[in-house]
């Protein structure tokens, strides 16, 4: 592990470190005062590549690093925190981006467990629809990018409720005609893994694997236990526990997204953010994903609802056709 940087140590005449507040094998991450803005606070994220790799891997690492991390800082969403800034110094590389002040969602989950609690539904759903909305904008790039490593301790949030997806650490841009490319390197974390992920960068990953660990993370935070990673419930699919056997306070609708969302084969979860998100908290079931069109489930459940619906809107187009044909006529 690189040494790190001392308190009061000033970056490019500009960023002075404060604290340590992550750390990783390839680096830290650092609260800083920007010198130039007065009064605000930064992350600064240090990467320091692996020495061992040849000399010709690691000028292109870095060249990768640039110029990925100019995608990172044309990112604009509440969700996310802004990249403001990136540069080089000897040989690690830093990024810069928003401080995000608040707790995260492993330490809440934590917090809750000690109390012998779990975090209440309602809450975690409102946390869940924010985390939907910054990973459809992810998605939604040109080229695609991915964030693999969706986890507790990577959503933070504010005093205000806003939630935040922290860190860039794992990001990937989905190459078109190719796999993908791994930005600032790494392999995400074991229990919210799914199993294309541990090929590394010669696994074929795609959106699909950023749906396994958002499943995997509510499952972990709304029962206060790990989720199985995949590997072992590859080899063992019965040790799987259902999350409303450990919390009966789950609805049966959360946990059917949950388990979906966690299928071992990517064919077997929600393809988009956007079907995960519905059958989470929209009125789509997703076993019946295949039988009928998501307006179609709308409107079923609408009249399902109220029964006197139908009555009401077979009227109203009774009276449409009569006057369709007194037009007519």
């Amino acid at each position: 592990m690189p040494a790190s940087l001392k308190t009061g140590e000033v970056l490019r005449a500009r960023y002075k470190i404060f604290k340590i507040i992550g750390q990783g094998g390839m680096g830290s991450i650092y609260l800083a005062d920007d010198l130039r803005l007065e009064g605000r606070q930064c992350a600064v994220k240090e990467v320091e590549h692996d020495k061992t790799l040849p000399a010709e891997m690691i000028r292109q690492a870095r060249d990768q690093f640039q110029r990925e991390a100019t995608v990172l800082a044309r990112l604009d969403h509440p969700n996310l925190p802004k990249v403001s800034d990136y540069f080089s110094i000897g040989p690690r590389d830093y990024l810069v981006m928003d401080y995000v002040p608040g707790k995260d969602l492993r330490t809440l989950m934590l917090e809750a467990r000690k109390t012998d609690t779990f975090l209440p539904e309602k809450d975690v759903l409102d946390w869940a629809s924010q985390l939907a909305d910054a990973l459809i904008y992810l998605h939604g790039q040109e080229p695609a990018i991915l964030h693999r490593d969706i986890k507790p301790g990577n959503l933070k949030v504010t005093p205000t409720n806003l939630l935040k997806l922290v860190d860039f650490g794992l990001v990937k841009l989905a190459a078109p005609g190719e796999i993908t490319i791994t930005i600032l390197q790494g392999r995400g974390t074991a229990l919210y893994t799914p199993l294309e992920q541990y090929g590394g960068d010669s696994g074929h990953t795609d959106a699909r694997s950023d749906i396994y660990s958002f499943g995997a993370t509510l499952y972990h935070i709304l029962t206060n236990q790990q989720p199985v990673d995949a590997r072992e419930r590859f080899l063992h699919p019965e040790i799987m526990v259902l999350p409303r056997q450990i919390n009966q306070s789950i609805s049966l609708r959360t946990e059917r997204a949950i388990l979906w969302a966690m299928g071992l084969h990517p064919d077997e979860r929600p393809q988009t953010v956007e079907e995960f998100r519905e059958s989470l908290l929209g009125d789509y079931i997703p076993t019946t994903r295949t039988q009928f069109s998501r307006p179609t489930i709308r409107i079923r459940n609408y009249l399902n609802a109220r029964p006197e619906r139908y009555l009401a809107i077979s009227s109203a187009i009774l009276i449409g056709l009569s006057l369709i044909i007194t037009l007519v006529r």
